[in-house]
């Protein structure tokens, strides 16, 4: 085993700890004001001092420029114009990430620490006072009373580039067609999904965060064993994302496959997660097949194709 093999085996016992524990590391950062922001580690590759920014005409509002960094161009992102808070201080450190098939950089005024926390604490915003409201993904306290606003970066990314159009897909068979279960904490993420589901005429239920969709789950399998019933009778498919409020979706795969009442009904993990420790991941708990957003070609191919071999 090659040294590269043993470090990436070595991430991925990592992160299905931290996975399996229902718990996340987020990189804490700030933009200037009163307010905590952070991401999820697992999209960050690195952060760095900012260096020279080069302009370039025509770029969408929020994109400062772009950098060379390690021989590829990535775009810059000034996540303060993009939440429309008021920041004219120096912004010091650039976030690259990774996720959605997309590299970037977030500058931000200044990067603090990574902590560990529970997704159990990690909330939905129901209500909060703040510019980036649309754009929160979901919130947690940290010991000490510290409130921090986790972002939905996929929303960003696409306010910046672009919605990519979901194209003309094909009906599913109708001895194939079975209702789609989804969860997923992102507003856009379920707008594409439903997209997707409508154009291929898929009834489906959805939640909102893993816990929901287990509590969901769970009822329906529950009145299934009243009415003598199998689940599979009414879902034929259950689509998670990897990151969720309150149970991320690799609690939840574990819990449907340690579940007999869902045996036969295939779990597809849909995550902007793409790498291959996150896939390694997902099938250390049971998921049946990995489809990295947001390409709504490739996820109405898994979901057909899983649905006709169910």
């Amino acid at each position: 085993m090659g040294h590269s093999d043993y470090q990436l085996l070595n991430m991925i016992d990592q992160k299905a700890r931290l996975a399996g524990s229902n718990k996340m590391e987020l990189l804490l950062f700030s933009l200037g004001g009163k307010e905590n922001f952070g991401i999820n580690v697992f999209k960050v590759r690195e952060v760095c001092e900012t260096m020279p920014i080069t302009k370039t005409p025509n770029m969408p509002a929020g994109v400062e420029g772009i950098i060379s960094l390690r021989g590829s161009i990535i775009p810059v992102i000034d996540l303060a114009t993009c939440l429309n808070l008021p920041f004219d201080g120096e912004r010091t450190k650039l976030i690259i990430t990774e996720f959605s098939s997309h590299t970037q950089a977030f500058l931000v005024a200044d990067v603090d620490r990574i902590v560990r926390v529970d997704w159990e604490l990690v909330k939905s915003p129901q209500s909060m006072a703040s510019n980036a409201v649309g754009l929160i993904t979901a919130i947690t306290e940290l010991p000490g009373g510290k409130l921090v606003s986790i972002l939905d970066v996929e929303q960003i990314l696409s306010n910046v580039i672009g919605e990519d159009v979901v194209p003309h897909l094909d009906p599913v068979e109708e001895k194939a067609q079975a209702t789609v279960f989804f969860a997923d904490d992102s507003g856009l993420a379920r707008k594409k999904i439903m997209e997707v589901l409508d154009k291929m005429k898929l009834p489906y239920q959805y939640a909102i965060n893993g816990k929901e969709a287990w509590d969901k789950l769970s009822a329906l399998a529950s009145r299934s064993d009243q009415e003598k019933k199998s689940v599979k009778e009414s879902i034929g498919l259950i689509l998670t994302d990897a990151e969720m409020p309150e149970m991320d979706g690799y609690v939840l795969t574990r819990h449907i496959k340690d579940d007999k009442r869902f045996a036969g009904i295939p779990v597809l993990m849909h995550s902007s997660l793409s790498s291959v420790a996150n896939q390694k991941l997902g099938q250390q708990v049971g998921v049946d097949a990995y489809v990295p957003k947001f390409n709504p070609e490739d996820l109405a191919k898994m979901i057909s194709g899983m649905l006709q071999n169910a």
